[in-house]
C-alpha cells in the first residue's frame, strides 16, 4: 500500500518532475535531462477514423484538450515509464492508483479490471527466439507486457520489454478508418488480436522444437541396440519455456470471454463481436500449449526410461563378460597353487590341453549368452 500512497503523492500537480502541467500556459513542461529519453513513444488524436495532423508533436495534455474541444479520442503509447513520467498522464486522465501501480511495476498476470470510467487490461506478449539447435540453456520464448487503459475518449498503452512494438499496428489501424472510427474499443480489440496472433505463430514454432526432440528420443538406433535418448536437460529446458508460454496464454482466456460476452459501456457493440473471434483463437492456442506440456512430460518420461534401459543393457554386458573371464581366472587360480600332485602337471601336452579347454569353455559361454541376448 505504500506504493499506492506514493503514486497518489506524485500525481498531484505540484510534484510532476517530467510531465508538469503549467496552469498559466495550459501546456506540459517537457524540460528534462537530455540523456533521459521520454517514455512517450507516440501521442495522437483520432477523429472520425483519421489521425488529426497538428504539424508538431502533441503532449498528452494538448491532445486531450483537442479531444475535449472537438471530439474524437487520444491514443498515447508509452514504453517503460517511471512513476514520475506516468504521474502527469495518470492525473490528466483520472487513472485509478491501483492500475497505475500495476502499469509502472510490470510483471503482472494477464487480466481485465473495470474501474469507474476505464478498463485496465494486461496482455503478455510472446516472441519466439530463433536458435540453430536446442540446448540445455536455449531461450525459446521471450515475454513482454502491454497494459491498456481504455476510456470513453482516450486509449493509453504502456509497454514493457524489448518486444511487442505497436508501431506497425498503429499504422495498420490508420489505414482502416472505418474500424478506427469505432473509438478506443477498436484499438483494444486490435491489440488483443495482434497479441493472440503472435501466440499462434509462436505455438507453431515451439511445435517444431518439440517434434525435433521427439524424433531424437524415439528414432531407431543404427546397428540395433537400445536408444540412450537425448540430454534430459534439453527437454526440461523446453518444458520450462512452454510453462512460461502457458502463463501468458491461460489467464487471458477469461478476460477475452468477458469482453466478448458481457455488455460493457466502454466497448462498442459492433466491436464486441470481434472479441469472440479472438477468444476462439486464444482457446485453440491454450489447448495447444496444454498438449505441449503433456507431450513433453511423456517425452521426458520416455527419455528417462530409455536411459534406464540402456544402463541395464550395459550391466548385462558387463556381467556376461565377467562370466566369461571367470573361467580362465578359475583355471589359472587352480594351477597357481604350486601343489606337487596336480592333474597333468608333468605331462608334455598338459599346458596346451588346459589352454584348449579354457578357450572352449569361454567360447561356449559366449555363444550361450549371445543367443540369449546378453551380448
Amino acid at each position: 500500500m505504500s506504493m499506492i500512497r506514493d503514486l497518489r503523492a506524485v500525481v498531484r500537480p505540484s510534484s510532476r518532475p517530467s510531465l508538469r502541467k503549467d496552469t498559466a500556459t495550459a501546456s506540459y513542461d517537457t524540460t528534462r535531462d537530455p540523456a533521459t529519453p521520454s517514455a512517450v513513444v507516440d501521442c495522437a488524436v483520432y477523429r472520425d477514423g483519421a489521425r488529426v495532423e497538428s504539424g508538431k508533436p502533441l503532449s498528452p495534455h494538448e491532445a486531450m484538450r483537442l479531444v475535449r474541444r472537438d471530439g474524437g479520442f487520444v491514443w498515447i503509447g508509452l514504453h517503460e515509464p517511471t512513476e514520475a513520467e506516468f504521474a502527469g498522464i495518470a492525473s490528466e486522465f483520472g487513472l485509478h492508483p491501483l492500475a497505475v501501480e500495476d502499469a509502472v511495476q510490470a510483471h503482472q498476470r494477464p487480466k481485465l479490471e473495470r474501474y469507474d470510467d476505464s478498463l485496465f487490461t494486461v496482455f503478455k506478449t510472446i516472441h519466439y527466439v530463433e536458435h540453430d539447435r536446442l540446448t540445455a540453456n536455449s531461450e525459446v520464448v521471450e515475454t513482454g507486457e502491454v497494459m491498456c487503459f481504455t476510456g470513453r475518449d482516450f486509449f493509453i498503452t504502456v509497454r514493457h520489454g524489448g518486444q511487442g512494438s505497436l508501431r506497425a499496428l498503429r499504422h495498420r489501424l490508420q489505414d482502416d478508418p472505418e474500424l478506427l472510427a469505432k473509438g478506443p474499443s477498436a484499438v483494444l480489440h486490435a491489440i488483443a488480436d495482434h497479441v493472440v496472433d503472435g501466440y499462434i505463430a509462436v505455438a507453431d514454432a515451439v511445435q517444431d522444437d518439440i517434434d525435433e526432440v521427439e524424433t531424437e528420443v524415439f528414432s531407431p538406433v543404427r546397428g540395433g541396440g537400445v536408444s540412450r535418448g537425448v540430454d534430459s536437460a534439453r527437454i526440461y529446458q523446453l518444458k520450462r519455456e512452454v510453462l512460461e508460454f502457458k502463463r501468458a496464454v491461460a489467464p487471458l482466456l477469461r478476460p477475452m470471454q468477458l469482453l466478448s460476452e458481457r455488455p460493457m459501456r466502454l466497448i462498442d457493440p459492433d466491436i464486441q463481436k470481434y472479441f469472440r473471434d479472438v477468444a476462439d483463437h486464444l482457446a485453440r492456442v491454450q489447448e495447444q500449449v496444454m498438449s505441449f506440456d503433456e507431450l513433453l512430460n511423456s517425452i521426458l518420461q520416455a527419455n528417462l526410461a530409455q536411459a534406464s534401459v540402456a544402463q541395464n543393457e550395459d550391466m548385462r554386458k558387463i556381467t556376461a563378460w565377467a562370466a566369461i573371464i571367470a573361467v580362465p581366472t578359475m583355471v589359472t587360480g587352480v594351477y597357481g597353487m604350486n601343489f606337487d600332485h596336480m592333474p597333468e602337471l608333468h605331462w608334455r601336452y598338459g599346458y596346451p590341453l588346459v589352454l584348449g579347454v579354457t578357450v572352449a569353455a569361454c567360447v561356449g559361454i559366449h555363444r550361450v549368452l549371445k543367443r540369449n541376448g546378453w551380448l
